[in-house]
């Protein structure tokens, strides 16, 4: 919980705050740009390269195990015949050198902010025009609905790259198919169980995993190629326009099944910051793109050579003898594919947590050098509970294929939309250079999302439904800190007349050091007026800490603090955090004294402070303007989030709560 405020709203800091219950303000301001990293090169940029593919291309490096299976044999697959291969697998072809190759590595990479990619860090960029124009709501509606669908993704992904890849259980042994789904949700229930020891350990294998993974995968293309190397045509796009010529509505059906070779374009763009655009860039154009088009083209072959190999074309692509080592790897590399999906929900749950779309969450880190390696109790439970549930309701693959599309697709186009504004507001791209290309994006977008649709009925209401409910809970956690803080300021006292009342008055003063944590720069915090009318005393020195989330990733650590003697004993402390960092208060005062600071310089000695929390007992009986419903979920949220004193690390026998009761 914390606070936003738009950074074109103003120069008052409160104009457009939004306290939430207990806990210090996070006001969104915005920040000066701090640059990107500088360009990696030789063996750095190869160990980049290689933990890209570990990180960045586990989800579309396991689409071989299921993308082309449900392509002839899904729902809406069409016959193995040797004109539908060639045209299925052109379609394949382009979709990735389009959607992946052209779109997401030459364009939508450019959108970072900061150096950071995802559909949150996209949401942040367009927010800063949001006061300006109205039409950008919508926008942002459809942007916080996309960071809804991924956590649909993020549950789908785990299930359906386990799935696929035990299910060649079914090929090498079809006595053993009924044990696929028990071992599936072992495997599952394995790794979601380790995730509260960090990501470090299984970290450090994602990428020599999956360039092991890649490789063998080129090889078995290779192979297959040699059965028939006709297959290599496809690349001749005319096979895709006779395919849709010869196929009409069917063949549109069917990119719902091609839609799943390019399900890790997100990927690409929300791992951004971690890798940089070239070691993202590299990794693709040099293993990951050629072993994907080898190894769909070598399953073509395949099937040209016998149309019954549809069933599982992946693992009939492998030689009888490796059948069971190339279950192991492909389990593998579906466990590394799963991770990212995983880890990537908890970053996007701490960037909504700081961007104000989320309550407060228990955020662990699991490693002492990398910040972004984090665990989320909550989100993982859901996760792994909604996951399991999944693979025990839909069975196979090819069910939960079904389901799969939709959440990618919809995520896609939005991105579209949102890159859009970018290139219109930030880059000044004039309509004629922004238009072209985002209709382009678009026509592509739309026909793969229509195209998956028809699925809604076989399962893609899942992803919809999950995309609906997370989204409910993101926009209702805004709209109810936005009521909250509204009603807030107009029970505020301005600092300066509190000061001065101060001055006057001079009341009894105690040794020590009083902290109150307060989002609101120019009022005084309701805890301090409570604190001083019904105790009649202060300490020696009062220091009114606020915490500011940056619409950029991360701070500079020499821009994190400053601090402001206010007089009579008074300090106002401002912290700056990104929303890819998590506030720790101590932390930030016990650093003041190393700190060049233009502002006076404070010590704090932790067995003389002592923090002060309000704790308010939120009522749906009051003035706003949210719907009876939306008040009682708001508040449901808001007694389940994370205390504060856990969630900025105070010493909770330093802490002291002062509770309220608010009509929302």
């Amino acid at each position: 919980m914390s606070e936003t405020r738009s950074p074109r709203a103003g120069p008052e800091p409160s104009r457009s705050a939004t306290p939430a219950p207990a806990e210090a303000a996070v006001v969104a301001t915005l920040a000066p740009a701090y640059g990107h990293r500088a360009p990696a090169r030789g063996a750095a940029l190869a160990k980049l390269a290689l933990g890209a593919l570990g990180v960045v291309y586990g989800d579309i490096g396991t689409s071989p195990l299921y993308s082309l299976k449900e392509c002839f044999t899904g729902h809406h697959g069409v016959p193995a015949t040797p004109a539908n291969v060639l045209g299925v697998l052109s379609l394949v072809f382009w979709a990735m050198t389009f959607v992946v190759t052209f779109k997401y590595l030459s364009f939508v990479m450019r959108a970072d902010n900061r150096g950071e990619g995802g559909i949150l860090a996209l949401l942040a960029l367009v927010g800063r025009h949001e006061a300006r124009r109205r039409g950008r709501q919508l926008l942002l509606i459809l942007g916080l609905f996309g960071a809804a669908l991924l956590y649909g993704d993020g549950v789908i992904t785990p299930a359906i790259s386990v799935l696929g890849a035990v299910e060649g259980l079914t090929v090498a042994a079809p006595a053993l198919a009924h044990w696929v789904v028990p071992v599936t949700v072992g495997i599952l229930a394995l790794l979601f169980f380790i995730q509260r020891r960090g990501t470090a350990v299984v970290g450090a294998v994602f990428g020599p995993v999956m360039l092991v993974w890649f490789v063998c995968i080129a090889i078995l293309g290779v192979r297959g190629i040699l059965f028939d190397a006709s297959i290599l045509q496809a690349v001749l796009p005319t096979h895709a326009i006779a395919f849709f010529a010869r196929n009409a509505w069917r063949g549109f059906l069917v990119l719902g099944g091609v839609v799943l070779v390019i399900t890790g374009g997100e990927a690409l763009y929300a791992d951004m910051g971690h890798f940089g655009r070239r070691p993202i860039r590299v990794a693709w154009l040099l293993v990951a793109m050629p072993a994907l088009l080898l190894n769909y083209m070598g399953q073509g072959a395949i099937l040209l050579h016998d149309p019954e190999a549809a069933r599982n074309p992946f693992f009939l692509l492998v030689p009888e003898w490796a059948l069971y080592p190339m279950i192991a790897i492909a389990t593998a590399a579906a466990i590394v594919a799963s991770q990212a999906l995983i880890s990537g929900a908890f970053s996007l749950t701490r960037q909504a947590v700081q961007l104000g779309y989320s309550p407060r969450v228990t955020i662990r880190h699991t490693s002492s050098t990398e910040i972004g390696q984090i665990y989320v109790p909550e989100v993982n439970a859901l996760l792994g509970v909604a996951t399991i549930a999944l693979v025990l309701g839909f069975k196979t693959s090819s069910n939960l294929a079904a389901a799969y599309g939709i959440a990618v697709t919809g995520t896609m186009a939005i991105t579209t939309l949102l890159f859009h504004r970018v290139a219109r507001d930030l880059w000044r791209w004039p309509r004629w250079r922004a238009w072209p290309l985002t209709l382009l994006f678009l026509l592509v977008d739309v026909a793969f999302f229509g195209a998956n649709l028809i699925k809604v009925e076989e399962g893609g209401w899942f992803p919809l439904a999950a995309a609906a409910f997370v989204f409910t809970l993101l926009s209702t956690w805004k709209r109810g800190r936005e009521a909250l803080a509204e009603m807030m300021r107009g029970a505020g006292l301005p600092l300066e007349v509190f000061l001065e009342d101060i001055a006057r008055r001079k009341p009894q003063r105690v040794p020590g050091t009083a902290v109150f944590m307060t989002g609101n720069t120019g009022s005084v915090p309701p805890v301090l007026l409570h604190h001083l009318k019904h105790n009649k005393v202060l300490h020696e020195r009062v220091v009114l800490a606020s915490l500011v989330t940056e619409e950029i990733p991360s701070v500079p650590d020499a821009e994190r603090v400053s601090v402001k003697e206010l007089g009579s004993g008074f300090f106002q402390v401002v912290a700056r955090y990104g929303f890819m960092e998590t506030p720790d208060v101590p932390a930030m005062f016990a650093s003041l004294p190393r700190r060049k600071l233009d502002g006076p310089k404070i010590e704090l000695k932790p067995m003389e402070t002592t923090y002060y929390l309000g704790r308010e007992t939120l009522l749906p009986t009051g003035p706003s303007k949210m719907s009876r419903w939306r008040k009682r979920l708001f508040i449901i949220m808001a007694r389940n989030a994370q205390t504060a004193t856990a969630f900025f690390g105070l010493p909770p026998n330093r802490v002291v709560e002062m509770g309220a009761q608010i009509q929302l």
